[in-house]
């Protein structure tokens, strides 16, 4: 099995900064992309940007130039650097990551979810 745990939510005032760390344990080979999702009350869980093996990153629209991923492959951790944060913001996020285990299958998994608000 493999376990992600998020850390680093918070509360945070409008145009502020908050880092999300997202640590994967087991019986892990090797992580190939890891991914942010949100979900906000009441809205569908959407994804927010990617980071592959090999360092190329992806961002939604409304991540762009705010919202930074990364990745220390050496501590199976991957990172959301988030600025100038808006109300808009506000959800719980999750970190996401396709494995590839001991038993030489791959597989998605997900943290938790740490609780991000933006106060106006």
């Amino acid at each position: 099995q493999v376990q992600l745990v998020e850390s680093g939510g918070g509360l945070v005032q409008a145009g502020g900064s908050l880092r999300l760390s997202c640590a994967a344990s087991g019986r892990i080979v090797r992580i190939n992309d890891m991914d942010w999702y949100r979900q906000a009350p009441g809205k569908q869980r959407e994804w927010v940007t990617k980071i592959s093996s090999g360092g190329t990153t992806n961002y939604a629209t409304s991540a762009k130039g705010r919202f930074t991923i990364s990745r220390d492959d050496a501590k199976n951790t991957v990172y959301l650097q988030m600025n100038s944060l808006k109300p808009e913001d506000t959800a719980v996020y999750y970190c996401s990551a396709l494995v590839y285990l001991t038993d030489y299958s791959t597989q998605r998994y997900w943290g938790q979810g740490t609780q991000v608000t933006v106060s106006p």
